[in-house]
């Protein structure tokens, strides 16, 4: 990920992506004890398994890119400008089966506790 940004102040998310070809990237925009803000970026054929958060709640915002939500029992299509609220304790993930790289704006709140 690039130098995180100053706030507060206006930025582009997608700015800051970085791609990691090892694995899916990730990197914090924000954070603080309230709420964590960080980008999900994958190249083709890269995912973040199916995996739950007990005590946070999720959402995913598609930047760029297109994949696919997963859900258990489900899988869905993504595309920019698409949305998907994970409450706590609900398993979800994500699969770049597309040709193009993926950027998603991770939310969390509050804020994963560090330790």
């Amino acid at each position: 990920m690039k130098k995180r940004p100053e706030h507060p102040d206006v930025l582009r998310p997608e700015a800051f992506a970085t791609f990691n070809p090892e694995k899916m990237g990730k990197g914090t925009l924000f954070e603080s004890e309230r709420i964590l803000v960080g980008l999900n970026t994958f190249l083709p054929g890269q995912s973040h398994a199916l995996h739950a958060h007990e005590g946070i709640d999720k959402v995913y915002h598609v930047l760029e890119g297109r994949g696919r939500f997963l859900l258990v029992g489900r899988e869905l299509p993504m595309q920019p400008g698409e949305m998907l609220i994970a409450p706590s304790g609900v398993p979800h993930g994500i699969v770049n089966d597309g040709g193009e790289k993926l950027v998603v704006l991770a939310i969390l709140a509050p804020g994963p506790k560090k330790g």
